[in-house]
């Protein structure tokens, strides 16, 4: 096992791949934005260049799937497309609602992706909170907010599914831009987390190391 790239008194985040750098397994519940499997291309233009940051082990479901299968039956909350498989096992969905912005996809179509899907996992009644209804609405990080990462999800979002979560650590073998791990740090909760590209474990690092809360951006 690798020391640790960043740790503070609640997360702690290891560079590598999740299939191998496997500490993460020693948590309670997976909070998650895996590699969808749909070779994704960001249509995001950043002055007058196409900004083309590719995703790797994007070319299919199956590092997502040999995740979850170390995964096991515990709960989670993993994010996907409808473009792809469902993971096995899904007891609900939810939608993330991005709002006007019309997102990725087919640039070719007069629509854009506006949405992506949530799985949750996980038998019993363990998730918390009361009910309601399963379309969160939350917009992308805009401007200054918006990590340098093609699908950074909005920390206020993360922390609206932390909430619901069973107790004890939240892990994230696809830390990605830190969204999880500082939702969960927002919320007092210990976390866990894995990245496989050096380049965003150095950004995560900073934004845990530089923001004790960071709400990114969300209305």
């Amino acid at each position: 096992m690798s020391d640790p790239y960043y740790q503070d008194d609640l997360v702690t985040l290891y560079h590598g791949d999740c299939l191998t750098e496997t500490a993460w397994l020693a948590a309670d519940v997976l909070v998650t934005d895996p590699p969808y499997g749909v070779t994704y291309t960001s249509g995001w233009v950043e002055g007058r260049k196409r900004n083309t940051t590719a995703i790797q082990n994007d070319r299919s479901t199956d590092t997502r799937d040999k995740t979850l299968s170390l995964w096991a039956d515990r709960p989670y909350v993993c994010f996907g497309s409808w473009r792809s498989a469902r993971p096995l096992n899904v007891r609900h969905q939810l939608i993330w609602d991005k709002g006007d912005d019309p997102g990725t996809g087919d640039l070719t179509m007069p629509w854009g992706g506006s949405f992506e899907e949530i799985y949750i996992s996980g038998a019993g009644p363990i998730w918390q909170g009361g009910r309601t209804a399963s379309v969160l609405r939350a917009g992308k990080p805009l401007g200054h907010a918006r990590p340098d990462h093609p699908t950074p999800k909005p920390v206020g979002l993360m922390e609206s599914l932390i909430e619901r979560c069973p107790g004890g650590m939240i892990a994230d073998p696809f830390a990605g831009s830190g969204s999880t791990l500082l939702a969960a740090r927002n919320l007092g909760r210990r976390a866990i987390g894995v990245e496989l590209e050096e380049r965003y474990c150095e950004m995560i690092a900073k934004r845990l190391s530089q923001q004790v809360f960071d709400f990114g951006g969300t209305p």
